[in-house]
């Protein structure tokens, strides 16, 4: 007993930073250890400071072109019109016979079908694969450098900055190229110095689908008369807007597609008519193109099919060759509709910026490793004549200038490897470039002392030069792909000394973190009674069970992709522990049974989660809400899916109010929650004015789109503004219990309206689920041990489980596609980097650890007996957020060992890393709020008289 009220006394005396410095600490080794080990393995590749010039070709074996005006190749086209279509599906041009079943979106681009059936052998389709990440900022710097673009570079998509490192925009200019641009303003955050003229428009509004479209339409058609401009760039981005808020099958998408059909109808007409000898555009290039895929929900960024293959149009408006080699003609072929024949070749992004630099002429880009694709490069065969000495046809003449190309492009890519493995810190392993030099060692030897020679000999006629062009121009292609596949493979230069330092300090925060739960324990001198040291040794068991089999799942890509169901599954089997535990004592049995069906609802709202991310667009109609899209077909349905919301709210709402009215809720707490409520009821004006069936009743959509969401944001921040200045007054008329139930649920409520606005109408279902959830958690506390004893491990761990649970209820997953920007715009229409931040993480992370985190004391509120005293509360409350904290970082470490591991896995990018940038800043973000929720709670209050004497 002496003991006990000595360490009392110390607490005391050691005052509320005694209590929280641990987690300060954890926060502060987290940072540190995932600074190491992100700068290990998110480190970009080295961007090298060399540029291509013209001169540089007089190095290489092969035949220049300085002679005659151009660079390193002979130019096929002077002008190039670059369309971008953001987002282009490889489905919405290919005609829909390709398919094995037609969609709605297919065969809207009928003139790109009919330019390639028409004239077969001046426009091809393409289906292009890009390399993941999908974002349009690694696109964009993937097909201007003709390099493959990091998986760090993602974060940057909000924030482009200029590109550094030579690309197909630079050579442009450098060789007296003007070049024009509309759209999209990512392109003048990249080449911010480059342009001619720019037409910049703001390209974050995602519920905007309208605004950069006509900005390009009213700049593109009179552009195309004029003829201050050698490669005009016009950006549009409705359709990457149409699927991210209303998906791939929808009516706003289908009117973008008709919208640009129509467009690229003009374009092409103009073209054409200014296409014949002496015209503007007698040798002028088209180029229609997407920058990358979209999933059937509109999202993009990782590496699925959907996401990877878009689509390239290229048209020449010249005579064209008669045919490509069949060993370089890589299309696919099929009747369209109208029984026309329709051709679809394939071709790599990465190939984009050499092949279209070829065409121009220019320099190719120091480091680019594609190579140049023979289909698209002999759209410009009609630009090359022969010597009179020579007798060859134009399909021979186009192989010698396309094998002299290759050479070209061999020799650039083995200089870039050459300089890249000698400048940057890691680069190619030595038999990696063995490999490389061996390879083309053999294809220079045969160039030189075989094909070379023959192109020089002018007596040689088709007979002699076809098959050795042939030859030489596998091995360039066997050289090319060495490269490309080993840049692939291999490219991302792991620091395993940096995330080796980071795993180990994670290792240390865990430890540090098991230690000051046990030391807690101790130094309090807490007593169990040897029942309650039974159930406290099962419920660890228990605990350490579902936690080991959480964090495991993590090394599996199968159990990643199905995380939801993982930890639904783990919820549903502490539910089954509980009700035997219930059933054992007798209590609680109804509470036991009621958290199964919750955790099975739980399981079916997960499966409608996982629907919408893999096979459907009819729960994306609505921004943020799939409730609406359960059961569309249905009137009532309808009808209910918009009114059972706002009921739900009402009903939270008046719980709210009957709650404020007893004397526990004192100033300023009582006035916080009332704005809560306040909050509740412009909620469902704005929803009622955002509604088809009921907008406009009350007022102006302006006004309850714009002005209604920004109230609700100010309050909430008033709230928050509130409770910070309440913590200067103490209130010594409350005790400690009290005052700790009040700040929770001010607090709570205070969050709960802007997470409740950002989710859309599935937010009050969810949580009023999080509600019914958290409090059948709260009676357990009662049935792990006796009454006076400190909290359980295994309530903390139901907690956790339960916020995962959320977090997938919600229709989110681990993934960067599965970020629901529009949210971010609830509100605004104008793009501001922070704001949209911090409004798309609250969207992602309310419901899934800024409630929870925040509701965890009403778990130490339950088991407190007022004669306890406060300092037993402030033990419990900093026992219980190490142990939670314990358990993120427990989880967060497994994925960060699972990366490790799977470095060099297929899925690597498009999987493992997006998962640990989740896990990450999860980590993170429960840290920092465990820190703030431990100076709001961790203040003064009574303590029992009983106590103090």
């Amino acid at each position: 007993m002496k003991q006990s009220e000595a360490t009392s006394l110390a607490a005391r005396k050691r005052g509320k930073w005694g209590y929280i410095w641990p987690m300060w600490t954890t926060l502060l080794l987290h940072l540190l250890a995932i600074l190491l080990f992100t700068t290990g393995f998110l480190l970009t590749r080295t961007e090298l400071p060399y540029h291509s010039h013209c001169s540089d070709v007089s190095h290489s074996p092969c035949f220049s072109s300085n002679n005659n005006g151009s660079c390193w190749t002979k130019p096929a086209t002077n002008r190039l019109l670059i369309i971008v279509l953001d987002a282009l599906r490889f489905d919405f041009v290919a005609p829909s016979t390709f398919f094995a079943e037609s969609k709605p979106w297919m065969d809207k681009l009928r003139v790109l079908k009919n330019a390639a059936s028409t004239r077969p052998l001046s426009a091809r389709i393409f289906k292009a694969i890009a390399d993941p990440p999908t974002t349009s900022l690694q696109r964009l710097k993937g097909l201007t450098t003709g390099g493959l673009p990091t998986f760090v570079d993602v974060g940057n998509s909000f924030g482009a900055p200029a590109i550094v490192e030579d690309n197909f925009i630079n050579q442009l200019v450098q060789n007296g190229k003007k070049v024009v641009m509309m759209g999209d303003d990512t392109w003048t955050q990249l080449f911010p110095h480059h342009f001619e003229r720019s037409y910049p428009y703001p390209s974050f509004n995602v519920k905007d689908l309208h605004t950069v479209d006509n900005g390009c339409i009213e700049h593109l058609l009179p552009s195309l008369y004029e003829e201050d401009w050698d490669v005009l760039i016009a950006h549009f981005l409705g359709v990457d807007h149409a699927g991210h808020i209303f998906g791939v099958d929808s009516t706003p998408m289908i009117e973008k597609l008709e919208q640009y059909n129509t467009i690229l109808e003009r374009v092409i007409e103009v073209l054409e008519n200014q296409s014949g000898p002496g015209s503007s555009h007698e040798n002028t290039m088209l180029v229609v193109m997407g920058d990358h895929g979209q999933t059937l929900n509109g999202d993009h960024g990782g590496g699925s099919a959907e996401e990877v293959e878009t689509a390239i149009f290229a048209m020449s408006f010249k005579k064209p060759l008669s045919s490509v080699p069949s060993e370089f003609d890589s299309c696919s072929c099929q009747l369209d509709l109208d029984g026309k024949n329709v051709c679809i070749s394939t071709m790599q992004q990465l190939d984009f910026a050499v092949t279209v630099s070829a065409l121009l002429g220019i320099p190719f880009p120091y480091g680019s490793i594609g190579h140049i694709n023979p289909e698209l490069y002999a759209l410009g065969a009609d630009s090359w004549n022969s010597d009179a000495s020579q007798k060859l046809s134009k399909s021979d003449i186009w192989m010698q200038n396309y094998a002299n190309a290759l050479c070209i492009n061999s020799w650039q890519v083995k200089r870039y490897v050459d300089a890249y493995s000698t400048s940057s810190a890691v680069g190619f392993s030595h038999d990696d470039l063995s490999r490389i030099a061996s390879v083309y060692a053999q294809v220079e030897n045969h160039w030189s002392h075989s094909t070379k020679k023959l192109l020089l000999d002018r007596q040689n006629d088709s007979d002699t030069l076809v098959p050795a062009l042939k030859r030489q121009i596998d091995a360039y292609f066997k050289f090319l792909t060495t490269v490309s596949e080993l840049a692939r493979s291999k490219w991302t230069e792991f620091d395993l000394n940096m995330m080796g330092t980071g795993i180990g300090i994670m290792l240390v925060s865990l430890i540090f973190q098991v230690f000051t739960i046990l030391r807690a324990n101790k130094k309090h001198g807490v007593m169990f009674s040897s029942s309650g040291d039974s159930c406290i040794i099962t419920g660890s068991i228990f605990t350490i069970f579902l936690l080991g089999i959480r964090a495991c799942s993590f090394l599996s890509n199968s159990y990643i992709l199905e995380e939801g169901k993982v930890a639904n599954f783990l919820l549903s089997t502490s539910g089954i522990v509980t009700l035997r535990q219930s059933v054992i004592q007798g209590k609680l049995l109804k509470e036991s049974i009621g958290f199964l069906i919750l955790s099975t609802l739980c399981r079916f709202a997960i499966e409608v989660g996982l629907s919408k991310q893999a096979a459907t667009s009819a729960f994306m109609k609505d921004y943020t809400s799939w409730v609406i899209n359960i059961a569309s077909g249905l009137p009532v349905w309808d009808y209910a899916a918009e009114v059972i919301p706002m009921v739900v709210l009402i009903l939270l709402a008046a719980w709210l109010y009957k709650a404020t009215s007893g004397s526990l809720f004192d100033w300023p707490w009582k006035y916080v929650i009332l704005g809560t409520i306040l909050s509740y009821m412009l909620i469902i004006v704005h929803w009622i004015t955002d509604s088809d069936r009921f907008g406009g009743t009350l007022m102006s959509q302006n006004i309850g789109r714009t002005y209604i969401p920004r109230i609700i944001y100010a309050i909430a921040l008033g709230q928050l503004l509130l409770l910070t200045f309440g913590q200067l007054f103490k209130n010594s008329s409350l005790d400690c219990k009290t005052i700790l139930v009040a700040k929770t649920m001010a607090i709570l409520s205070a969050w709960s309206s802007t997470v409740i606005l950002l989710s859309g109408k599935q937010g009050p279902m969810v949580a009023f689920a999080s509600i019914v959830g958290g409090y059948f958690i709260m009676k357990f506390v009662n049935v792990e041990g006796g009454k006076d004893e400190p909290h359980r491990s295994f309530s903390i761990m139901q907690w956790s489980l339960f916020a995962t649970c959320l977090f997938f209820c919600s229709g989110h997953w681990c993934a960067f596609d599965g970020l629901r920007y529009g949210a971010a715009f609830i509100g605004f229409e104008e793009f501001v980097l922070v704001r949209q931040a911090i409004l798309l993480a609250i969207d992602t992370f309310g419901f899934s650890i800024i409630l929870p985190v925040f509701g965890l004391p009403l778990l130490v509120a339950t088991k407190y007996q007022a004669n306890l005293g406060k300092h037993f509360i402030f033990t419990q409350l900093s026992q219980m957020y190490t142990t939670y904290g314990l358990i993120t970082a427990i989880t967060t470490t497994f994925t960060i060992l699972c990366v490790t591991i799977q470095r060099r896995h297929l899925m690597v990018w498009g999987l493992f890393a997006p998962k640990f940038v989740f896990d990450v800043f999860n980590l993170i973000l429960t840290d920092v709020l465990i820190c703030l929720a431990s100076i709001y709670y961790f203040d003064q209050g009574k303590d029992d008289q009983e106590l103090k004497s």
